[in-house]
């Protein structure tokens, strides 16, 4: 039984504007297993963000074969693609994207919301995934009562609330003070060690030295793979 949980052959990703042909992903290939801390980094317009929108089956690519947990999800249709989002997949963005009017529990039972689940114990799971990132005095405050940091570990708790087999940060220190980051970046780490696969996307270089494995992308194809000797 294979540990690989991603695996990309020859990815491709094409963008058309009139007749004009633009390369997004230019065969890209390489295999995540679980429980890695992987960071994609690159200049913009390498293809990075790109590249997570087709990981975390936001988009599909153009040609080429992508298989999460052994299953081929580059041809899915959307809402076959929406499924694996809601049960595999877990979300951390930037811009934290919490609703202002619902409490940080109500905020992090959003994605049980269809499932089947019944709302009692979708609370009770938010509760648990809240006390899990530091937050269980703060359950019945909403998002403008909290600082970023505090709103970023909300986000986090959401992502995991589905139990998912992976979790995608696009760029989550981009709007924290460096303090704060260090912060945020040492709960990813614990997340790593206790079992959790997480792939990062980021343009700092000291945030992608927490990770074990970084890939450098340019001009939408892989510069280099770089292993991390030692974690922060």
């Amino acid at each position: 039984m294979t540990d690989t949980i991603i695996d990309i052959q020859n990815l491709q990703k094409i963008y058309h504007a009139g007749e004009v042909e633009v390369a997004a992903l230019k065969d890209v290939s390489f295999k995540i297993e679980r429980n890695e801390f992987i960071a994609i980094m690159g200049p913009s317009g390498s293809g990075k963000s790109t590249l997570m929108n087709i990981l975390g089956c936001l988009d599909q690519p153009t040609g080429g074969i992508y298989r999460l947990a052994g299953r081929d999800v580059s041809q899915m249709s959307d809402s076959e693609l929406a499924g694996v989002r809601n049960r595999d997949i877990g979300f951390v963005f930037q811009s934290f994207h919490l609703l202002p009017r619902l409490n940080i529990v109500r905020n992090v039972m959003l994605p049980l919301k269809y499932s089947d689940i019944d709302p009692e114990e979708a609370a009770r799971r938010a509760r648990e995934m809240l006390g899990r990132v530091g937050l269980e005095q703060r359950l019945n405050h909403v998002p403008n009562e909290l600082s970023g940091g505090q709103r970023q570990r909300v986000a986090i708790a959401r992502a995991l609330v589905n139990q998912p087999a992976i979790i995608f940060a696009d760029e989550p220190t981009g709007n924290l003070d460096s303090k704060t980051s260090v912060e945020i970046m040492d709960l990813f780490t614990e997340l790593h060690r206790a079992g959790q696969t997480i792939i990062l996307v980021t343009h700092e270089s000291e945030i992608a030295d927490y990770a074990q494995k970084v890939i450098h992308m340019r001009d939408g194809e892989i510069e280099e793979i770089k292993h991390v000797t030692a974690s922060v």
